[in-house]
């Protein structure tokens, strides 16, 4: 497995150890730095480039989501930055959407288990959101609220990420005409469920009993019949139409 370069910023002392001795016992990641503060963190990320920061969003000086903010809007448009991944125990509506409108990549609540979080760090790594299901419940909900006027959040911060999020989870009007002309097969369905869960490529060939190549051909199959452009979006799409549970 191709070696993942990972920094590590979160200020719970003990929280920071662990993660990092558990990670520094996998032999494809390296840890190339941590920090215990949001500016130090960015000082980090900039000077060591890891291919995956993972990020407290709780840090006591500069938050996670501003961090990620500041170190999105430093990489070049034809540049590649470090991937975010964050770490939170905020479940609630304003933390989620406000990270995803600073441009993480992958959310995971902090109580998720060590191999989980093995699997977001290669699914990131590969280019894809690994989203904690209670995360995206909370995106889900919000998008349905987005649709009424009269609950919308009055918060800027929330605002922002309301635009993000409606543009994620959208449904072009041609979406459900598509989606009954062209119905997902029970494979599908499958494949789509544990894309939802955070579940690789790898991963979904392993548990279905099917090679990579196969999984590929259901993804980008699942991917036109959603009328999505990524993995992320497709999984907000499912769990907003029901498809999945």
């Amino acid at each position: 497995m191709k070696e993942i370069r990972v920094a590590l910023i979160e200020d719970h002392d003990l929280t920071r150890v662990g993660i990092r001795t558990a990670l520094q016992q996998r032999e494809e990641i390296t840890v190339v730095g941590e920090a215990a503060n949001g500016n130090e963190g960015l000082k980090l990320l900039l000077a060591t480039k890891p291919d995956i920061a993972i990020v407290d969003i709780g840090l006591p000086d500069m938050d996670g989501i501003e961090l990620t903010r500041q170190l999105k809007a430093s990489i070049p448009e034809d540049g590649q930055g470090p991937k975010v991944l964050i770490l939170t125990l905020q479940d609630n509506q304003e933390a989620v959407l406000a990270a995803f409108a600073a441009g993480a990549d992958s959310y995971c609540m902090k109580d998720i288990s060590f191999d989980n979080l093995l699997e977001a760090l290669r699914v990131t790594q590969e280019g894809n959101s690994w989203i904690d299901p209670a995360i995206a419940r909370i995106v889900l909900k919000q998008t349905r609220q987005a649709a009424t006027p009269a609950t919308s959040p009055s918060s800027s911060a929330l605002e922002a990420a309301n635009s993000k999020t409606v543009a994620i989870a959208a449904t072009e009007p041609e979406y459900s005409q598509m989606l009954e002309a062209y119905p997902l097969t029970d494979r599908e369905l499958e494949v789509l469920q544990l894309i939802v869960e955070g579940h690789s490529n790898a991963a979904i060939a392993e548990k279905l009993y099917i090679t990579v190549g196969t999984v590929k051909t259901h993804v980008r199959n699942i991917l036109n019949k959603l009328c999505a452009d990524d993995r992320t979006q497709a999984a907000v799409r499912a769990l907003r139409s029901g498809l999945v549970g």
